[in-house]
């Protein structure tokens, strides 16, 4: 996907975050160049690029750093209109999808916790994920996608890390689709976008690279 011109991202394979990103500019049909970063020996690129996280995703358009995953969406969204809107153009819901996105991020923070924790620590961290995909869930409802029929903000923030849910399964012994099976028919639903299935990782892979990170980094 790279052009002379374009767009430049910067990601890694496995990471959430980034994919919304990859997602978004499928969505909207943006060609772009794709780069690889290796977050244990960080590009020049990557830290002059994100100063402040040196992290990914960054997004390098027209000689300018646009960095975090949210921002990069609606950034997207603005500078390559399109057919697709990724957020809504009624203000309330706009602020509504903005809220959800941004919740989403805490199912990360609790992932991390499931799979880097044992014993009670774990066992909370469960009990905090269970809560919030709960959340999640009352507010996807019957719907298709969170903001009805059309795929939009929320539905690409959160889908990415569906394909850490069976990491988070296996480290945790428990299911995610015993207590939110809307939220895992809702990730079925969305995998049948090309995009979707393009960007995501494949959860056996991710589940090994979290093996890795436990042996690395004493997690086990």
């Amino acid at each position: 996907m790279a052009t002379s011109n374009g767009p430049v991202l910067l990601s890694f394979w496995v990471s959430p975050v980034s994919q919304r990103v990859r997602i978004a500019l499928a969505e909207k049909g943006v060609k772009y160049e794709y780069k690889e970063e290796d977050l244990f020996n960080k590009s020049e690129l990557l830290l002059k690029s994100n100063p402040v996280h040196k992290k990914v995703p960054v997004l390098i358009h027209n000689g300018k750093m646009i960095c975090e995953s949210l921002v990069i969406m609606e950034y997207i969204d603005e500078v390559w209109p399109g057919k697709v809107k990724i957020l809504p153009s009624d203000p309330y819901q706009r602020a509504q999808a903005r809220f959800w996105a941004d919740f989403s991020n805490k199912v990360c923070e609790c992932g991390h916790r499931l799979w880097q924790k044992s014993g009670e620590e774990q066992e909370a961290a469960k009990k905090d994920m269970i809560e919030k995909l709960k959340l999640i869930e009352t507010e996807l409802g019957d719907k298709k996608y969170f903001s009805g029929d059309v795929f939009g903000f929320i539905d690409i923030a959160l889908v990415p890390f569906t394909s850490w849910f069976y990491t988070y399964e296996t480290c945790a012994n428990f299911s995610i689709e015993e207590v939110t099976p809307k939220i895992v028919a809702w990730a079925k639903r969305c995998l049948q976008r090309e995009s979707v299935a393009k960007s995501l990782s494949e959860p056996g892979k991710v589940y090994e690279f979290v093996c890795f990170l436990k042996k690395r980094f004493g997690f086990e």
